[in-house]
């Protein structure tokens, strides 16, 4: 199963400044986050951000930041518990046709354009990153960790994360691996753009 663009959608958790000087591998880990936006723009994947207690934690990254289309502060560690599954779900579209050619009752809502491939990635991996991911995934979405795009302060609590979250359905993937699987021709009119990006 590849990656589809036009049904993917893109969180990045709490890379903010405050936290980031005690992430293993920091510098790497915001590189390929931002990558990772720049490619979900290139390829018109939504992109939203979530920033755990943003007063004693502060903002995310400003070039995180100015990827996201929205940023949920919250003070649970999973995004799900404040809202962030309301966000990614397609709201309902208005009944379509004439008011009086059908009873209300038997008008139905269109179907609005379902994105429920959530690709992840943020800090920490084995806190707020993985208690997100096993809620989407409790909610049906299925989700993509990006692993060159997450970290902990330790390797070991990242590493244990991704064997949690592969072991409760998440896919493990890369950077690389998305932007390929989201673009997936070298005849896509944003290819070139892209490999600017990753070299």
């Amino acid at each position: 199963m590849l990656l589809d663009a036009s049904q993917s959608q893109l969180v990045l958790v709490d890379y903010q400044a405050r936290l980031m000087p005690a992430i293993f591998e920091a510098d790497a880990v915001a590189k390929n986050a931002v990558r990772l936006g720049e490619i979900a723009r290139l390829a018109d994947v939504p992109i939203w951000g979530t920033e755990q207690a943003p007063s004693k934690l502060g903002e995310n990254l400003p070039e995180i930041r100015a990827l996201c289309k929205r940023t949920l502060a919250k003070m649970h560690f999973s995004g799900v518990e404040e809202g962030l599954g309301e966000w990614l779900r397609a709201p309902a579209k208005a009944p379509q046709g004439n008011a009086r050619s059908l009873p209300k009752h038997l008008q139905k809502p269109a179907a609005a354009e379902e994105r429920n491939t959530i690709v992840m990635a943020g800090c920490e991996t084995h806190v707020c990153l993985m208690q997100t991911a096993l809620d989407l995934l409790e909610d049906e979405f299925e989700v993509w960790v990006v692993t060159d795009a997450c970290s902990s302060r330790t390797e070991r609590n990242r590493d244990a994360a991704f064997d949690r979250l592969a072991g409760a359905g998440a896919e493990l993937v890369t950077t690389e691996m998305v932007g390929f699987e989201w673009l997936r021709t070298a005849e896509h009119p944003r290819f070139r753009d892209f490999l600017a990006l990753i070299r």
